[in-house]
């Protein structure tokens, strides 16, 4: 039996990198997967590849900034399948980065409307869903939450906030049978890294430096971080890091 037969999971932004490969690692062990994403052409095709290979998957259109397509793409999966066991929280953006004196309070409020409250706001919407089945979220956060990396104040604080929200909604969520918990990835090879970087080939001598495992991590190994955090039923308000070593140096 694989691990997720007969479970729902919910993956924000999974229409590509790492909610991309989480999607599909999800639908591989059994679970039935909704895409929610904002750029639709990208999530029905994850959707298709998983119907494809055998699984099931739908696709609903969702801006995570927006409250009512948060709620609407909660209440979409438990009324489609019946259900829902796992949340992955995985919808974020880089923003605008850079020194701290270049940067506005708009630039700000942009980094954190996506990172940090729709994040409080998925795990709100989803608890009473996820109490039922007594499920699992997990937020996705990132290694620069606990290391400094010059020109990234904006996102890293936002995933700081992340870390802070996994803990403390670990403790009330527990109550209700429900486990939260983090993954923190290091540099992996992602558009978004490419982005923060400006260009893949600048990102990928980065981390050939910084990372001791000798280079960045693929999405896979974050999402089989993931798969296991969802799946593990003594894990609570766990933040996994999955970074090749940068942070134990």
């Amino acid at each position: 039996m694989r691990r997720f037969d007969g479970k729902v999971a919910l993956v924000t932004g999974g229409n590509g990198g790492i909610g991309e490969a989480t999607a599909l690692a999800f639908a591989r062990e059994g679970a039935k997967v909704v895409i929610a994403a904002r750029r639709e052409q990208e999530g029905v095709k994850v959707a298709k590849a998983i119907q494809a290979g055998g699984g099931t998957a739908s696709f609903v259109r969702t801006d995570v900034s927006k409250e009512a397509d948060i709620a609407a793409a909660v209440a979409y999966a438990a009324k489609t399948y019946g259900q829902l066991d796992v949340l992955f929280n995985n919808a974020g953006t880089e923003g605008k980065n850079g020194p701290i004196a270049e940067l506005d309070g708009a630039d700000f409020d942009a980094v954190f409307l996506t990172n940090v409250k729709s994040v409080w706001l998925l795990m709100k919407h989803a608890l009473p869903q996820l109490a039922k089945t007594r499920g699992a979220i997990v937020n996705n956060g990132s290694v620069v939450a606990d290391i400094g990396l010059a020109g990234t104040t904006l996102y890293s604080a936002s995933k700081g906030a992340v870390h802070t929200l996994t803990r403390t909604a670990a403790i009330e969520f527990i109550k209700a049978g429900v486990r939260v918990n983090a993954v923190a990835p290091g540099p992996t090879l992602t558009d978004m890294t490419g982005r923060m970087f400006g260009s893949q080939e600048n990102f990928q001598a980065f981390a050939r430096t910084a990372v001791p495992a000798g280079g960045p991590g693929r999405v896979q190994d974050i999402a089989d971080a993931v798969l296991y955090l969802a799946s593990a039923p003594f894990v609570v308000g766990q933040v996994l890091t999955v970074d090749g070593g940068l942070s134990a140096q």
